[in-house]
């Protein structure tokens, strides 16, 4: 190929700069005024908004006014001449296209299994529940009465042949503070428990005996322990107290402060009527109830011993 000028050919073959150098200007090209430099340039410039449809030139589609107002000379694509196709071609694949009819056949299905789940769940709330009863009916839970520890009737009786009956410290009737331990050693309740916290005023200790034989004269009996230094309780029989006091006296000896040592017994002298007594033993105001409780019992007649 041999240099030479070939004219102007296409656009792409022009130099848009050529009005600045001497050869273009000798071939007339001249500064751009729309063109590109060169007489009989194809003008590739046309104003924003100007479009061709289907290759013809000469067709433009004006702008559209301000956003949200009508265009007069507004057009749709597809009525210009090889505009958009007005027809909605179907999806590839045998798709539902936009502007279908609604898939009844899937909704129905939907329902369905909605209604499947909603049954499958009842059916099994109701199986647990029958489960939960059969439990209940064979492990039946314990009341507030079988889960509460057992409290202490605080009641004898006398037996068949006539014996009168003996308590624990633990079986009695415990008021007013008083409660029960098993830290000192000597006290000969069973387990080695006997009350305490007996010296405040309103401790008290109450047993209830029934099926006493006969009114008359009877002895009452305590066991109890005290830390070296005598002290005093008041008894009541029936409501009544007596008035000799209950006597804490160190008979064992003991040196002040130890209660292991100091276990004894001492008794009162009472009347008692036919049938169910009340005998309670407190601290009231004067009197000096330092001492542990340990057993009760009762004798018939005024004696000094329990044999």
């Amino acid at each position: 190929m041999t240099p030479g000028d070939n004219g102007a050919s296409t656009p792409e073959d022009e130099d848009p700069f050529g009005y600045l150098y001497a050869d273009g200007q000798a071939r007339g090209a001249q500064p751009p005024s729309g063109g590109y430099g060169y007489p009989n340039s194809v003008s590739r410039v046309r104003p924003v908004g100007e479009r061709t449809y289907g290759g013809q030139q000469g067709q433009t589609i004006p702008q559209q006014g301000t956003y949200g107002q009508p265009n007069a000379h507004y057009q749709a694509p597809e009525t210009l001449p090889g505009g958009a196709p007005t027809t909605q071609q179907p999806l590839p694949g045998g798709g539902r296209g936009r502007g279908s009819g609604p898939n009844t056949k899937g909704l129905l299905i939907g329902a369905v299994a909605v209604v499947a789940a909603v049954v499958i769940g009842i059916s099994i709330a109701v199986i647990n529940g029958n489960d939960d009863k059969k439990d209940n009916a064979a492990n039946p839970s314990p009341t507030q009465s079988q889960s509460a520890s057992p409290k202490p009737s605080s009641t004898s009786s006398v037996s068949d042949s006539g014996e009168l009956p003996k308590i624990d410290a633990k079986a009695l009737r415990l008021e007013g503070g008083a409660t029960t331990a098993s830290d000192v050693k000597g006290a000969q309740a069973d387990g080695g428990v006997y009350v305490t916290n007996f010296n405040n005023v309103g401790a008290s200790v109450t047993w209830t005996v029934n099926g006493i034989p006969d009114a008359g004269k009877y002895t009452v009996f305590l066991g109890y322990s005290v830390p070296g230094k005598d002290g005093t309780g008041t008894l009541t029989i029936n409501g009544t107290p007596s008035n000799q006091p209950v006597k804490f006296k160190n008979w064992a000896k003991a040196p002040e402060g130890n209660y292991e040592r100091g276990w004894t017994k001492t008794y009162n002298w009472v009347q008692l009527t036919k049938g169910t007594n009340t005998i309670k033993i407190s601290c009231e105001q004067g009197n000096q109830c330092d001492a542990y409780l340990d057993q009760l019992s009762l004798a018939k007649g005024w004696v000094t011993s329990e044999d």
